[in-house]
Protein backbone atom coordinates (compact mmCIF):
# COMPACT_ATOMS: atom_id res chain seq x y z
CA UNK A 1 0.00 0.00 0.00
CA UNK A 2 1.55 2.90 -1.29
CA UNK A 3 -1.15 5.81 0.10
CA UNK A 4 -0.69 6.03 4.42
CA UNK A 5 -4.07 5.62 6.14
CA UNK A 6 -6.20 9.13 5.44
CA UNK A 7 -9.74 7.62 6.41
CA UNK A 8 -11.47 4.19 7.11
CA UNK A 9 -15.00 3.64 5.93
CA UNK A 10 -16.99 0.95 7.46
CA UNK A 11 -20.42 -1.26 6.98
CA UNK A 12 -22.61 -0.31 9.44
CA UNK A 13 -25.07 -3.66 9.82
CA UNK A 14 -22.90 -7.01 10.60
CA UNK A 15 -19.74 -4.38 10.85
CA UNK A 16 -20.35 -1.90 13.62
CA UNK A 17 -23.67 -2.79 15.22
CA UNK A 18 -25.46 -6.04 15.51
CA UNK A 19 -28.93 -5.37 14.37
CA UNK A 20 -29.66 -9.11 13.64
CA UNK A 21 -31.78 -9.42 16.84
CA UNK A 22 -34.43 -6.23 15.80
CA UNK A 23 -33.99 -7.56 12.18
CA UNK A 24 -34.90 -10.69 12.81
CA UNK A 25 -37.89 -9.68 15.53
CA UNK A 26 -39.39 -7.32 12.64
CA UNK A 27 -39.27 -10.48 10.40
CA UNK A 28 -40.71 -12.38 12.76
CA UNK A 29 -43.43 -10.15 13.29
CA UNK A 30 -44.21 -10.33 9.88
CA UNK A 31 -44.63 -14.13 9.83
CA UNK A 32 -46.82 -13.11 12.78
CA UNK A 33 -49.42 -11.24 11.11
CA UNK A 34 -50.23 -14.14 8.66
CA UNK A 35 -50.25 -16.68 11.68
CA UNK A 36 -46.80 -18.15 11.62
CA UNK A 37 -44.51 -19.03 14.47
CA UNK A 38 -41.15 -17.08 15.35
CA UNK A 39 -38.05 -18.50 13.85
CA UNK A 40 -34.98 -18.60 15.71
CA UNK A 41 -32.72 -16.08 15.74
CA UNK A 42 -29.67 -17.94 14.16
CA UNK A 43 -31.90 -18.52 10.53
CA UNK A 44 -31.98 -14.72 10.53
CA UNK A 45 -27.88 -13.79 11.52
CA UNK A 46 -26.54 -14.93 8.29
CA UNK A 47 -28.92 -12.79 6.00
CA UNK A 48 -29.17 -9.51 8.48
CA UNK A 49 -26.67 -7.97 5.88
CA UNK A 50 -28.73 -8.26 3.10
CA UNK A 51 -31.72 -5.90 4.58
CA UNK A 52 -35.41 -6.80 3.82
CA UNK A 53 -34.51 -9.05 0.72
CA UNK A 54 -32.54 -10.90 2.61
CA UNK A 55 -34.89 -11.16 6.09
CA UNK A 56 -38.31 -12.09 4.58
CA UNK A 57 -36.23 -14.94 2.30
CA UNK A 58 -35.95 -16.08 5.53
CA UNK A 59 -39.14 -15.45 6.67
CA UNK A 60 -41.83 -15.91 3.80
CA UNK A 61 -39.31 -17.44 1.36
CA UNK A 62 -40.37 -14.99 -0.87
CA UNK A 63 -38.13 -12.99 -3.22
CA UNK A 64 -37.96 -9.36 -5.16
CA UNK A 65 -40.01 -11.05 -8.11
CA UNK A 66 -43.02 -11.99 -5.90
CA UNK A 67 -45.86 -10.07 -6.68
CA UNK A 68 -46.09 -9.61 -2.17
CA UNK A 69 -42.87 -8.56 -2.14
CA UNK A 70 -43.66 -4.67 -1.91
CA UNK A 71 -45.98 -5.17 0.50
CA UNK A 72 -44.63 -7.59 2.44
CA UNK A 73 -41.70 -5.44 2.39
CA UNK A 74 -43.36 -2.27 3.52
CA UNK A 75 -45.00 -4.41 6.47
CA UNK A 76 -41.72 -5.23 7.58
CA UNK A 77 -39.96 -1.85 7.48
CA UNK A 78 -43.24 -0.62 9.54
CA UNK A 79 -41.85 -2.95 12.21
CA UNK A 80 -38.18 -2.23 12.36
CA UNK A 81 -38.66 0.95 12.26
CA UNK A 82 -40.36 0.98 15.36
CA UNK A 83 -37.90 -1.39 17.26
CA UNK A 84 -34.38 -0.11 15.59
CA UNK A 85 -32.16 -0.21 18.51
CA UNK A 86 -34.55 -2.17 20.90
CA UNK A 87 -31.95 -4.96 21.33
CA UNK A 88 -29.27 -3.86 19.27
CA UNK A 89 -25.74 -2.97 19.84
CA UNK A 90 -22.20 -2.00 18.82
CA UNK A 91 -20.21 -5.59 18.66
CA UNK A 92 -17.69 -5.67 21.10
CA UNK A 93 -14.52 -3.66 20.60
CA UNK A 94 -16.16 -1.27 18.50
CA UNK A 95 -16.91 1.75 20.81
CA UNK A 96 -12.37 1.26 21.41
CA UNK A 97 -11.83 0.94 17.60
CA UNK A 98 -13.19 4.16 16.82
CA UNK A 99 -11.93 5.94 20.07
CA UNK A 100 -8.54 5.13 19.05
CA UNK A 101 -9.29 5.95 15.06
CA UNK A 102 -10.48 9.78 16.63
CA UNK A 103 -6.89 9.47 19.28
CA UNK A 104 -5.01 9.10 15.82
CA UNK A 105 -6.66 11.71 14.00
CA UNK A 106 -7.96 9.29 11.29
CA UNK A 107 -11.09 10.61 9.87
CA UNK A 108 -13.77 7.30 9.93
CA UNK A 109 -17.36 7.23 8.59
CA UNK A 110 -19.87 4.83 7.42
CA UNK A 111 -20.85 3.52 3.69
CA UNK A 112 -24.02 0.89 4.27
CA UNK A 113 -26.97 -0.32 1.96
CA UNK A 114 -29.48 0.72 4.52
CA UNK A 115 -32.00 3.25 3.38
CA UNK A 116 -31.03 6.95 5.14
CA UNK A 117 -33.84 7.39 7.21
CA UNK A 118 -33.28 3.79 8.89
CA UNK A 119 -29.61 4.45 8.90
CA UNK A 120 -29.56 8.07 10.43
CA UNK A 121 -31.50 7.00 13.26
CA UNK A 122 -29.47 3.81 14.20
CA UNK A 123 -26.59 5.80 14.43
CA UNK A 124 -27.96 8.42 16.63
CA UNK A 125 -29.83 6.04 18.80
CA UNK A 126 -26.78 4.18 19.41
CA UNK A 127 -25.32 7.60 20.02
CA UNK A 128 -21.69 7.19 17.85
CA UNK A 129 -23.02 9.80 15.46
CA UNK A 130 -20.63 12.88 17.04
CA UNK A 131 -17.65 11.69 15.41
CA UNK A 132 -18.99 9.97 12.35
CA UNK A 133 -17.78 11.96 9.52
CA UNK A 134 -19.52 10.78 6.86
CA UNK A 135 -22.91 8.93 6.83
CA UNK A 136 -23.54 7.35 2.84
CA UNK A 137 -26.71 5.53 2.70
CA UNK A 138 -28.17 2.92 0.21
CA UNK A 139 -30.45 5.83 -1.47
CA UNK A 140 -27.28 8.65 -1.18
CA UNK A 141 -26.56 7.91 -4.63
CA UNK A 142 -28.28 5.96 -7.37
CA UNK A 143 -25.96 2.42 -7.05
CA UNK A 144 -25.80 1.05 -3.94
CA UNK A 145 -23.20 -1.68 -3.51
CA UNK A 146 -21.84 -3.49 -4.76
CA UNK A 147 -20.91 -0.56 -7.06
CA UNK A 148 -18.56 1.89 -5.78
CA UNK A 149 -20.57 4.92 -5.21
CA UNK A 150 -21.23 5.70 -2.22
CA UNK A 151 -17.52 4.87 -1.01
CA UNK A 152 -16.56 7.86 -3.53
CA UNK A 153 -19.30 10.02 -2.78
CA UNK A 154 -17.38 9.47 1.06
CA UNK A 155 -13.94 10.13 -0.40
CA UNK A 156 -15.31 12.86 -1.50
CA UNK A 157 -17.34 14.66 1.68
CA UNK A 158 -14.41 13.77 3.28
CA UNK A 159 -12.11 15.35 1.12
CA UNK A 160 -9.63 12.25 0.63
CA UNK A 161 -8.05 10.36 -2.24
CA UNK A 162 -9.96 7.10 -2.35
CA UNK A 163 -6.37 4.91 -2.56
CA UNK A 164 -5.93 6.22 1.07
CA UNK A 165 -9.49 4.66 2.48
CA UNK A 166 -9.25 1.20 4.19
CA UNK A 167 -13.07 0.08 3.87
CA UNK A 168 -14.23 -2.79 6.26
CA UNK A 169 -17.17 -4.52 6.03
CA UNK A 170 -18.54 -8.33 6.71
CA UNK A 171 -19.91 -9.07 2.96
CA UNK A 172 -18.08 -9.79 -0.03
CA UNK A 173 -20.15 -7.09 -1.56
CA UNK A 174 -18.28 -4.82 0.66
CA UNK A 175 -14.87 -6.43 -0.99
CA UNK A 176 -16.14 -5.81 -4.17
CA UNK A 177 -17.09 -2.02 -3.58
CA UNK A 178 -14.02 -1.43 -2.04
CA UNK A 179 -11.72 -2.69 -4.60
CA UNK A 180 -13.85 -0.65 -7.61
CA UNK A 181 -13.46 2.26 -5.12
CA UNK A 182 -9.54 1.85 -5.01
CA UNK A 183 -10.08 1.28 -1.29
CA UNK A 184 -7.86 -1.19 0.83
CA UNK A 185 -10.14 -3.80 1.59
CA UNK A 186 -10.88 -5.25 4.83
CA UNK A 187 -13.29 -8.44 6.06
CA UNK A 188 -14.26 -7.84 9.10
CA UNK A 189 -14.17 -11.83 10.59
CA UNK A 190 -16.73 -10.71 13.62
CA UNK A 191 -19.53 -9.84 11.11
CA UNK A 192 -22.83 -11.81 9.58
CA UNK A 193 -20.43 -12.77 6.82
CA UNK A 194 -23.41 -13.21 4.17
CA UNK A 195 -23.69 -16.10 1.94
CA UNK A 196 -20.09 -16.99 1.44
CA UNK A 197 -18.62 -17.36 5.29
CA UNK A 198 -14.99 -18.60 3.65
CA UNK A 199 -13.17 -15.26 4.21
CA UNK A 200 -10.07 -15.94 2.23
CA UNK A 201 -12.60 -16.13 -1.01
CA UNK A 202 -13.69 -12.80 -0.73
CA UNK A 203 -10.38 -11.31 -1.68
CA UNK A 204 -9.96 -8.47 0.56
CA UNK A 205 -6.76 -7.02 1.09
CA UNK A 206 -6.71 -8.29 5.02
CA UNK A 207 -8.55 -10.23 7.41
CA UNK A 208 -9.29 -9.18 10.46
CA UNK A 209 -11.31 -11.35 13.75
CA UNK A 210 -11.71 -8.32 16.04
CA UNK A 211 -11.82 -4.72 15.64
CA UNK A 212 -8.62 -5.02 17.76
CA UNK A 213 -6.84 -6.45 15.30
CA UNK A 214 -8.20 -3.84 12.94
CA UNK A 215 -6.46 -1.31 15.18
CA UNK A 216 -3.05 -3.55 14.93
CA UNK A 217 -3.51 -3.46 11.48
CA UNK A 218 -3.12 -0.11 10.96
CA UNK A 219 -0.58 0.40 13.67
CA UNK A 220 -2.64 2.12 16.03
CA UNK A 221 -3.41 1.21 19.80
CA UNK A 222 -6.82 1.40 21.28
CA UNK A 223 -7.76 4.13 23.36
CA UNK A 224 -7.86 4.14 26.88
Amino acid sequence: MTHATACVLFDLDGTLVDSAPDLGYAANLVREAFGMAHLPLADYRPQASNGARGLLKVALNIAMDHPDYEARKALFLKFYEANLTTHSRLFDGVVEMLAALDEAGIPWGIVTNKAGWLAQPVVEQLGFAANCRVLIAGDSTPHPKPAPDGLLLAARKVSVDPNACVYVGDDVRDVVAGRAAGMRTVAAGWGYLGTEPDLEKWQADDIVATPADLLSLLKLMPAA
